[in-house]
């Protein structure tokens, strides 16, 4: 059974930090890319991070550039993510998934999905 594994949410003040990983089982994800959602209550859940199967070629939404960083181990079959400056409206739940079709922001070309992790920024 494949499972996509998150951990690493919490409670954090505004400008903390926070390392969430993705840990994948039953099957390995080193040829596919892999992704971080986040969705907000009462909003629609939106792209955060990509990364390439190499880790060559990184993508993040426009407003997180520069605060979010996506990493990979293809040895620990596990995706990281990185957030720092934390702000209150980074709160949301974080959704980690895999993709077969390539390096893309599309949560509908996601096959796999964690059930993901809270993350709750406080003012």
């Amino acid at each position: 059974q494949v499972q996509l594994v998150e951990s690493g949410g919490g409670l954090v003040q505004a400008g903390g930090s926070l390392r969430l990983s993705c840990a994948a089982s039953g099957r390995t994800f080193s040829s596919y890319t892999r992704g971080w959602f986040r969705q907000a209550p009462g909003k629609e859940r939106e792209f955060v991070a990509a990364i390439s199967w190499s880790g060559s070629t990184r993508s993040y939404a426009d407003s997180l550039k520069g605060r979010f960083t996506i990493s990979r181990d293809n040895a620990k079959n596990t995706v990281y993510l990185q957030m720092n400056s934390l702000k209150p409206e980074d709160t949301a739940v974080y959704y980690c998934a895999a993709s077969g079709l390539g390096t893309t922001s599309s949560a509908d070309r996601y096959h796999y999905w964690g059930q993901g992790t809270q993350v709750t920024v406080s003012s």
